[in-house]
């Protein structure tokens, strides 16, 4: 038994050929498009996938269309970004689960390692980060706009492996413009929670790296001076100096879309009180 692939594209001519290359040990590869100008569609027909498209709505409308409403070969989908690389140990370890029938699972979550000025910005970057990659779309859907998290009928697992991610590969004005409509979407999802929701403190210590860290971005949302702490966890308390120049200038890149959620959020409060921006 194999594993089907489900890659959700837009505008990908710059990263795709590397993704479909590392993957091609697998059988099934779905692209899901949302309307590429650029040869996206190509590359990914010239490749021997199967291309489907449908209007991008968010994150979570797409990836749940995709594995809701796309038949797959395999029982088991890997979802990764296009900007990411499969190396062939986790390729390996997601066969084997595949091929395990006892397996209670029904989703698998894997690290990464985010690849920033040519290196590894490990410490920088907030290793180690769990992302859902491997899911059983029966069993499976997704929630949250940004970001979005995989809730299944049944236990979760996480792989050993790594992939690779690139997210600069495009270059800095896409990695502004995608932060720049992330922005916007956190901004909005702050506006419509009627009341700051209770914080768990008993989650800052928990051995879930997941729950700590949505219990770190909670309390984000109400600490003061948000970016600059943001900055100072990232730089200082979780070493990413210790990454060199590429570690400093991306914990100023994530301090800087921290302030772009701010402003909006700003912004947003004042217009729904009639005032000027």
């Amino acid at each position: 038994m194999s594993i089907s692939t489900l890659i959700m594209t837009w505008n990908e001519e710059a990263n795709l050929p590397a993704c479909l290359a590392s993957l091609s040990w697998c059988d099934d590869i779905v692209i899901l498009d949302s309307f590429s100008t650029d040869r996206t569609v190509e590359i990914a027909r010239a490749a021997g996938a199967r291309v489907y498209q449908h209007v991008h709505e968010s994150e979570v409308q797409q990836r749940n269309y995709g594995l809701k409403q796309i038949q797959f070969k395999h029982k088991w989908v890997y979802t990764p970004d296009a900007d990411e690389i499969t190396p062939d140990d986790l390729r390996d370890e997601m066969l084997r689960i595949a091929n395990d029938p006892s397996r209670p699972e029904v989703f698998f979550k894997a690290r990464y390692k985010n690849m920033f000025m040519g290196q590894w910005i490990r410490r920088s970057s907030l290793y180690p980060t769990w992302i859902t990659r491997l899911v059983r779309p029966d069993k499976v859907s997704f929630e949250r706009s940004v970001h979005s998290r995989c809730i299944g009928d049944g236990p979760n697992g996480e792989l050993q492996a790594h992939f690779i991610h690139y997210s600069f590969n495009k270059g800095m004005a896409a990695w502004f413009d995608k932060h720049n409509r992330y922005s916007s979407t956190e901004a909005d999802l702050a506006q419509q929670r009627a009341e700051p929701r209770k914080l768990e403190w008993s989650h800052l210590i928990s051995s879930d790296p997941g729950t700590r860290r949505r219990f770190l971005k909670e309390l984000s949302y109400r600490a003061p001076c948000r970016p600059i702490l943001r900055f100072l966890y990232m730089y200082l308390f979780r070493g990413g100096f210790l990454d060199g120049w590429a570690g400093y200038a991306y914990c100023r890149l994530i301090a800087s879309y921290e302030f772009m959620i701010v402003i909006k959020t700003a912004e947003l409060q004042r217009r729904r009180q009639g005032l000027s921006v």
